[in-house]
């Protein structure tokens, strides 16, 4: 293998590594976006002193998911020298959302 022909491989590899993790954060977003209709789903069938609770929780959830799509659109964007450092970024946040989520769903089982 010559060094063009590794070189093709090793760019196919990054790409396919990047396209992974969109893929895994994208549908990330899509289960968090459910658990949010879910809970505001609950929180309109709720009385009122717990219909505040819910739609409290769901509008921080609601900014933490934010927070991860903007991380989510910077890793897309990101240049091949800044990807690795984006995707460290991108995880931390996207590790503080889950674990929102799962604080949120667990509040209100």
């Amino acid at each position: 293998m010559d060094g063009a022909e590794r070189f093709n491989h090793e760019e196919i590899a990054v790409t396919d590594k990047r396209k992974a993790y969109e893929e895994k954060y994208d549908a990330q977003l899509q289960e968090w976006n459910a658990q949010i209709d879910l809970l505001k789903a609950r929180a309109d069938k709720a009385k009122a002193e717990a219909k505040i609770e819910y739609y409290k929780t769901i509008e921080a959830m609601q900014r933490k998911r934010d927070t991860a799509k903007v991380k989510l659109e910077e890793l897309k964007t990101a240049g091949d020298g800044a990807w690795e450092d984006v995707k460290t970024g991108a995880e931390k946040a996207w590790n503080e959302v889950k674990t929102a989520f799962h604080d949120a769903a667990s509040k209100f089982k």
